[in-house]
């Protein structure tokens, strides 16, 4: 067997060569059409997002001098002048949908024998609604106790409180000044032999 290389030029394997190359170049073509690719998609989304920006920006500043305008055409003078008349018409609505038969029905139909009424004031709270003071005069505690419990039981007072209580120097009894929220409208008035309406 002969082991002698006769070729006067060494051999090389130039296929697999140039098949590696053509590989590598073909990797190269394709990862740089990629990169193109994505930065021509990345710039067309920034100069769009870049337009939104200026265009929102631009809508930012006239709402902003909009508002400006409104605010400088309001007049808070006539504002506060409406404002304040309304309150003094719902006041008045509220006096005029208020029945004193109704109240003093209740009055009737909880007031225990050995309670009197001396006194009745009404106020009207912008929170609470209508708030009445009542001065009573009783024999003792219990008797009083007792009123304000009935009055509770109605549903149509809520947050019954005595504010005040003393001995009566001309009378003997106690007199206690309750207070009271009055809502007529949450329930139904007690029918009374008197009739009912408004005065």
């Amino acid at each position: 067997m002969i082991r002698t290389n006769l070729a006067t030029r060494p051999f090389y394997n130039e296929a697999a060569v140039r098949l590696w190359l053509a590989v590598i170049a073909i990797l190269a073509v394709s990862l740089t059409i990629v990169n193109v690719q994505r930065l021509l998609y990345y710039s067309t989304s920034d100069t769009e997002l870049a337009t939104r920006a200026s265009r929102d920006e631009q809508r930012a500043v006239e709402l902003r001098a909009d508002a400006v305008r409104l605010r400088g055409s309001v007049d808070a003078a006539q504002v506060e002048a409406a404002s304040s008349e309304a309150r003094e018409a719902n006041d008045l609505i509220d006096r005029r949908t208020f029945s004193w038969t109704e109240l003093f029905n209740r009055f009737e139909a909880t007031l225990p024998a050995d309670v009197r009424i001396t006194s009745l004031r009404q106020s009207l709270d912008r929170v609470r609604g209508i708030v009445l003071t009542i001065s009573v005069l009783a024999r003792n505690v219990n008797d009083v106790n007792q009123f304000m419990e009935k009055l509770s039981e109605t549903g149509a007072f809520a947050d019954v409180l005595a504010t005040d209580e003393r001995m009566n120097p001309e009378s003997g009894q106690l007199e206690v000044l309750l207070q009271a929220v009055y809502r007529p409208s949450s329930v139904q008035a007690p029918a009374t032999s008197a009739g009912k309406g408004t005065p």
